[in-house]
């Protein structure tokens, strides 16, 4: 999916759709991609002279991936962050990387879904979280 795709999905919007493109790679799996220009807002000021992805912008990012797997069944629906949990940062992400994403759905329960997310650079480990979301139907969200 590209991002007029995931504009159909998830109710982001530049400058909030982080995503550059992602997939659904089984039923319960997905993979995302971000590539860090350098010119992202987030990074000006998060480190003058040093730039680094915040860790709250790389679990937003998995997060978004994530909403591939629950595509099929939120049509009507809105997924809404409910909690992050877990969260490792274990390496930097900056300009000129590629943040690859991959996420797994662990369980599902009513309207409520987790998913475990993970992000690498070049095939290193930089980021993981576990993530739950519930499904709210679009009528019921307030405009």
């Amino acid at each position: 999916m590209n991002k007029k795709e995931l504009e159909a999905i998830i109710p982001h919007r530049n400058s909030m759709l982080l995503i550059d493109e992602a997939v659904k790679t089984g039923d319960n799996t997905s993979e995302g991609k971000k590539y860090i220009t350098g010119e992202e807002w987030f990074l000006d000021g998060h480190f003058p002279g040093n730039p680094v992805v915040p860790g709250v912008i790389l679990c937003e990012i998995m997060a978004q991936s994530s909403a591939v797997i629950m595509a099929d069944v939120s049509a009507e629906s809105i997924p809404f962050f409910t909690g992050i949990e877990k969260a490792k940062f274990k390496g930097q992400v900056k300009p000129g990387d590629t943040l690859d994403i991959k996420c797994e759905l662990t369980k599902s329960r009513g309207m409520f879904y987790f998913i475990t997310g993970k992000g690498y650079v070049n095939g290193k480990l930089c980021v993981q979280a576990d993530f739950s979301f519930a499904l709210v139907p679009k009528d019921k969200v307030q405009n």
